[in-house]
């Protein structure tokens, strides 16, 4: 009996002083205290020493506490266990009856196997291994553990636990036998830095003190939305505006809104503009007349009423129409017209390229004087081909030969610009290409009055 005294005192002054594994990381530590069963039957076929494994007519139990365990959780599921126990052993399944003290010592790595099969909050499964010193009479040796066991917790820190294995003796003092273990575990030892209440591990702010609601993290304006999501988090406002305020109530947070105490538009980056027309009252001369922004919101003036506005109008102070761009239309006499297609019919180059054959400035001299009896007609001067000869090489030599056209009149007293220049190559013919005759009519140049 003294034995079973030393022993049990023994075991609560290994569970103050040893290190062992938790479960969680919450709470690292976890101390046991339960009874164990020994059963040291050990047949030596597998068939009955499996079916001896389920039966307790051999089981060796105290009625008391004979177990303690201390836990340390480790990392990634992994913890560290030590244990200590006590029974006493009234029969060794051999000739002769024995009652004699058992004790352990032993450390063991678990695993827990919700890293495997998903987390749960009230039943953890577990596999253990490891090793350790038991002592049965006067006989001692080092044994090999292992087995498996489950926790089943009824709050964060209180839970009952139950644990069953072999030992493997390996100098034959003891011999091989099963212990199981059932009783109360306890965590503690969680960490709360910021001092929240809540647990480094369930805490997203773990050092800085927050709100149980917001899993750990502040909410510094007390808007209802967490510092981190608040776009605003030192001003309370608006959910739908990640936590900033809206003074003037247009949708737009004040720190976006470039009016923000006028009520706007978010085209308008949150400023008004009352007559609508894309320009903000701030920046419109005209707030309450609609008009264009190069105009500074005020609409174009139409000096001269023809219904062309005055920046598109080149006769502003003088009543014309749009297709002359404002001024007054220009009317040429049937007879300068035909005038002017005769003598534009009578400019030939030289062959294959865009200088003028000898006698054509007489020609273009006449039809500078012709365009300069009508000084606010505008002409347009269009050069053409026949069909010899590379299309993409017949639109170049047309061009420059209407530009080298445009280049003399120029030169010769008509503003240049009142005469534009294009070429089209063979494009158009007003004659047969086919015949030389035809070819002759279609290298041309024509004369037309823009109006």
């Amino acid at each position: 009996m003294k034995q079973i005294k030393l022993a049990v005192m023994a075991l609560f002054a290994f569970a103050t002083v040893g290190t062992a594994n938790a479960q969680d990381s919450d709470n690292p530590w976890a101390v046991g205290f339960g009874v164990n069963a020994v059963d040291v039957r050990i047949p030596t076929e597998f068939s009955e020493y499996a079916k001896d494994y389920i039966g307790t007519s051999d089981w060796n139990i105290l009625p008391s506490i004979s177990r303690v365990t201390v836990d340390r959780y480790l990392n990634d599921g992994f913890s560290l266990q030590l244990a200590g126990s006590l029974n006493k052993i009234e029969t060794f399944a051999t000739e002769n009856d024995i009652d004699e003290l058992y004790w352990a010592v032993d450390a063991n790595v678990k695993y827990d196997l919700n890293n495997l099969f998903g987390e749960t909050s009230w039943f953890d499964p577990y596999v253990y291994l490891g090793g350790g010193y038991t002592s049965l009479a006067d006989n001692g040796e080092g044994m090999l553990n292992a087995g498996f066991g489950f926790n089943t917790w009824f709050n964060d820190n209180l839970g009952l636990n139950f644990q069953s294995g072999g030992k493997k003796e390996f100098a034959d003092k003891v011999r091989d036998h099963f212990q199981h273990s059932v009783g109360l575990v306890f965590k503690f030892g969680g960490t709360d830095t910021d001092g929240d209440g809540i647990f480094d591990k369930d805490d997203a702010c773990p050092e800085v003190a927050g709100l149980k609601e917001f899993n750990g993290c502040p909410d510094t304006d007390n808007d209802g939305i967490k510092d981190s999501d608040d776009a605003c988090p030192e001003v309370a406002g608006l959910a739908a505006l990640n936590g900033c305020p809206d003074t003037d109530g247009d949708g737009i947070a004040d720190k976006d809104d470039a009016c923000p105490t006028e009520k706007g538009t978010k085209a308008n980056n949150g400023c008004p503009d009352s007559d609508g027309d894309g320009v903000v009252d701030s920046k419109d001369k005209c707030p309450n007349t609609a008009g264009p922004a190069a105009n500074n919101g005020c609409p174009w003036p139409d000096t001269d009423g023809d219904g062309v506005l005055d920046k598109d109008d080149k006769c502003p102070k003088e009543a014309g129409v749009a297709s002359n761009n404002g001024c007054p239309e220009v009317v040429i006499k049937e007879e300068a017209v035909a005038k002017l297609n005769d003598f534009a019919r009578a400019i030939y180059f030289n062959s294959g390229r865009s200088t003028f054959r000898t006698g054509v400035t007489g020609k273009l001299d006449l039809i500078a004087g012709i365009m300069k009896e009508y000084p606010k007609a505008n002409f347009s001067i269009q050069g053409h081909t026949d069909s010899q000869g590379p299309a993409a090489s017949n639109m170049r030599l047309s061009e420059r030969r209407a530009k080298a056209v445009l280049d003399y009149l120029a030169s010769h007293g008509i503003d240049g610009s009142r005469l534009t220049s294009a070429g089209f190559g063979e494009d158009y013919p007003i004659a047969d290409n086919k015949t030389r005759a035809g070819r002759a009519q279609n290298r041309r140049v024509e004369i037309k009055l823009v109006k």
